[in-house]
């Protein structure tokens, strides 16, 4: 440069060094305190050391100024772990610029092929505007996660720089920061979804096997379920119509029976009824039909007291072998009975209390003779009125002993019979026994006594006698149920001198699943009847067995075999009777 002249290489260097002063004015303009205000509310607090007063950039010094611009453009470009936005305007124009020691500041580096006396400008940032809408774009974004780490964001460094070289590590950190993390609320949200534990479908997970898969699923009728059962088949027998005088027979015979319970929530209510139809095929001419239908409803009066009402209507014709059967008839007249009680029962600590009132009320058809004729049977129409208080104490929930009290009042329609006896009486009755209820494994009550009814008419006899009632279930096995039954029956008669007698029925019987679709069942059965008035007893003993095969939880074969025998010490009263039977139950 010896060639120039100094008064142009003054010059030269004069317009350098006002080039310079106007650079660095014009970057102290683009780099407002605001700037430093929103880098503040993204990073996190700034320790004051990294923090440049006004008065030093006013001071003009450049070393300095270089650094705090160094510094800023890192703290740019280095992308935050807790989030950084992926919009174009939120990173810098050039990342080499960062990584740059070179400073917009430094003085223009001349070239051999730049006009001496053109300077070179100063690359071109971002201005204040675009770092303001990034700013606010960052800001939406990231609220949620800021406030979780906020903490964690205050004590990192903000004057840490990373390097940019790698822009596909900084996608991969910026992906990972704008993950939404896992929240308390959802993931008790997953705990409390159903659905989100569901491995499998509710089909293909193992039900539980039913304890009865055959057992009739019955039909809904507002708030009862009913079973309806209906049973065809084919009767043989030796006797038809089990008397002395009985043939054998082939009858069809065809049975209804149904259940209905309600589905309440405290009280209950039961529905049960069947009928029975017997026709003769070949054989022995027998033409019958009979049913009974009976209602229970349980009331829950208060939580020590329950109420207890029944209703039943039976109609069944007289049997051959009843001792009020008549002679010389071609058919027995029919037998009609209306039953109703109500019980209410209270318990005070142990002890037990229950009050009963029932009403029954029998009339009776007439009798069609051979000949073609009737014969009225009013004068046995009656109604008997009982009051029962039982007392009981509770030994355990399994135990509970109790005495009863019984009285009553028979009171026929026909206060003098066709014979002319008073057959109205008067009923008292005793009786002790004991309640067990030990689940499905036992259950059930039995009692002893004394009962006596005595007559209005004096030349009669008063009817009296031990009593035997009971009533218990007992099951060893699951599969097994044995039934025994008992019940003492005062039957009363028109028979002129007679005034009844006391009939005794015993019944014991036996159920097993051998099969979940195959049953067996047997009974036996033992009835006892003492007159009274005469000298004369009835004995008659029975047993039947029978298989169900169920075909489908719907329709099944039924077949049973049953022999009963009459033995008696008054003429004329014995009979025999084997019978067996094929047919198919179908339930719904």
């Amino acid at each position: 440069m010896s060639g120039v002249q100094p008064e142009k290489l003054r010059g030269r260097r004069d317009k350098a060094a006002c080039a310079l002063l106007l650079a660095t004015s014009i970057l102290a303009l683009l780099r407002p305190a605001p700037l430093h205000a929103q880098e503040t509310e993204l990073r996190g607090e700034v320790s004051e050391s990294a923090i440049l007063s006004d008065q030093q950039r006013k001071a003009g010094s450049l070393v300095l100024a270089q650094q705090t611009a160094a510094n800023a453009d890192a703290r740019d470009n280095a992308p935050a772990r807790t989030y950084l936005p992926a919009s174009a305007d939120a990173v810098p124009d050039d990342t080499d610029a960062a990584n740059s020691t070179s400073s917009a500041f430094d003085p223009p580096q001349a070239s051999d092929d730049t006009p001496p006396d053109a300077p070179t400008q100063p690359k071109p940032r971002r201005t204040s505007t675009a770092r303001q809408n990034a700013a606010d774009k960052a800001k939406d974004r990231a609220t949620d996660k800021s406030k979780k780490k906020k903490s964690t964001t205050a004590a990192t460094d903000p004057t840490t720089t990373a390097t940019t070289d790698d822009t596909d590590g900084i996608a991969a950190d910026q992906d990972a920061a704008n993950r939404r993390a896992l929240t308390i609320d959802s993931a008790d949200k997953q705990k409390l979804d159903a659905g989100a534990e569901r491995t499998t479908a509710i089909e293909g997970r193992n039900k539980k096997p039913e304890d009865d898969p055959f057992a009739a699923t019955g039909v809904k009728w507002g708030s009862f379920v009913i079973r309806p059962t209906i049973e065809q088949g084919l009767t043989a027998t030796t006797n038809g119509d089990s008397s002395s005088a009985g043939t054998s027979a082939l009858l069809s015979e065809t049975a209804l029976r149904f259940t209905a319970a309600s589905d309440w929530r405290e009280n209950s209510a039961t529905i049960d009824g069947y009928g029975i139809f017997r026709e003769t095929v070949s054989g022995y001419r027998v033409h019958d039909a009979q049913g009974r239908i009976e209602g229970q409803l349980n009331v829950d009066l208060d939580k020590e007291m329950r109420a207890i009402a029944k209703l039943g209507y039976e109609a069944v014709p007289e049997s051959a072998s009843s001792p009020d059967a008549i002679a010389g008839v071609s058919t027995q007249p029919l037998r009609q009975s209306i039953d109703g009680s109500f019980g209410v029962e209270k318990a005070v600590g142990k002890m037990q209390y229950t009050l009963t009132g029932a009403v029954s009320h029998d009339f009776y058809g007439d009798a069609k003779l051979s000949d073609g004729t009737s014969l009225s049977q009013k004068d046995q129409d009656n109604t008997l009125y009982t009051a029962t208080l039982r007392t009981g104490y509770e030994i355990s929930p399994a135990l509970t002993p109790f005495t009863e009290i019984e009285v009553g009042r028979r009171a026929y329609d026909q206060r003098v019979d066709n014979e002319g006896f008073e057959r109205s009486s008067t009923r008292l009755g005793a009786r002790a026994g004991l309640q067990l209820d030990m689940g499905e494994k036992l259950s059930g009550e039995f009692s002893a006594g004394w009962l006596r009814e005595a007559v209005d008419d004096k030349s009669l006899e008063a009817i009296s006698g031990a009593t035997v009632n009971a009533d218990v279930k007992w099951s060893p096995q699951r599969g097994t149920l044995i039934g025994l039954t008992g019940k003492t029956t005062v039957e009363t008669t028109t028979t002129s001198g007679e005034s009844g007698d006391i009939l005794y029925s015993g019944r014991l019987t036996g159920e097993r699943v051998i099969r979940s679709n195959l049953t067996a069942n047997a009974a036996l059965g033992l009835d006892w009847r003492d007159y009274v008035g005469i000298d004369g007893h009835d004995r008659i003993l029975s047993a039947e067995a029978g298989l169900t095969w169920w075909l489908n939880r719907y329709a099944g074969l039924t077949t049973g075999v049953r022999t009963e025998k009459l033995t008696s010490n008054l003429p004329g009263r014995d009979y025999t009777a084997n019978s067996i039977y094929l047919g198919v139950k179908v339930q719904r």
